[in-house]
């Protein structure tokens, strides 16, 4: 039997069951148990991730399961990942990534240049937002938490004007014909590892993670770990307003990185190419960049 810890969200729930659904198709006899919890992040719902502790706040509770022994295994989507693990615990496979890019939502405007002045978009995360404010000063940007659901239903019931998600979760719960505009590098860098699942495991498991290894998508992996190891040098989290997206092109693997800082409207940019086999390097590499270019300052503003 192998328990898998997830959240309640519908979102939640769909990743560990489409992990499940991959463990079953490789192992037919493995018996798969969803232990379902409730994170502080999925309580604390008026409040800005970036203010109440980080969207560590979605894993904490799954990694106490682990390690009581309440669940062998944890999914998680790598942009909800902190670039630090707690000791005892290692990612030990990530997934194929669904589209990384963020998602322009609305019911009565089909893209952000259609906006009248003045228009209400929800976001709380500060890299969506810090990026809008750049190409679009004159939107008010209104917070915007709970799940995708939710959210949805926010937009719906007209408290906004549009809404800023990831593609990737609209697709996995089947409303990609909400998807207006898919926005793209140069207006919404999306967050590091976002559109990737991530698989949660002990550390030195190694029977688990002999387990799921199969399930890495080799092309994600370099890709994400080159956004990660970015994040890391800058060592970034919820609360500032960082975005990375490396792709493979060829024989080469080339990342964007960001950062801003919400208060000063403030953005630097980044693009480097590296090598397939090096995707650490070439994540320090745009993460020092950066900060030649004065992003500790704008991190440290924020």
């Amino acid at each position: 039997m192998l328990k898998i810890a997830t959240r309640k969200s519908p979102l939640a729930l769909w990743q560990a069951e489409f992990v499940k659904s991959k463990l079953v198709g490789l192992y037919p006899d493995l018996k798969v148990e969803l232990v379902k919890m409730i994170t502080q992040g999925d309580k604390i719902l008026d409040s800005p991730l970036s203010k109440i502790g980080g969207k560590n706040l979605f894993i904490k509770e799954l990694e106490i399961g682990m390690m009581e022994g309440r669940a062998d295994i944890a999914v998680h989507s790598m942009k909800d990942v902190p670039y630090e693990l707690p000791e005892g615990f290692e990612i030990g496979a990530i997934l194929e990534r669904e589209n990384p890019f963020d998602a322009f939502v609305s019911n009565n405007f089909n893209t952000i240049d259609d906006l009248p002045i003045g228009a209400r978009v929800g976001s709380c995360s500060l890299r969506r937002i810090v990026q809008l404010q750049a190409i679009r000063p004159d939107l008010v940007i209104l917070d915007l938490r709970g799940n995708v659901n939710t959210r949805l239903k926010k937009l719906d019931d007209g408290e906004y004007d549009a809404i800023i998600l990831a593609c990737a979760g609209l697709i996995r719960l089947g409303f990609e014909d909400r998807i207006k505009q898919h926005l793209s590098l140069e207006q919404s860098l999306p967050a590091v590892g976002q559109g990737a699942l991530g698989i949660e495991i002990r550390a030195n498991d190694h029977e688990i993670n002999e387990l799921i290894e199969p399930l890495t998508h080799n092309k994600t992996l370099t890709e994400v770990s080159a956004e990660r190891a970015m994040n890391a040098t800058l060592q970034g989290g919820c609360s500032v307003a960082i975005g990375a997206f490396a792709a493979i092109n060829g024989s080469d693997l080339t990342l964007n990185g960001m950062v801003g800082n919400v208060n000063s409207g403030a953005i630097l940019k980044v693009e480097e190419c590296g090598e397939i086999t090096q995707p650490k390097d070439l994540g320090i590499k745009v993460a020092n960049k950066l900060l030649s270019l004065g992003a500790r300052e704008l991190l440290i503003e924020a």
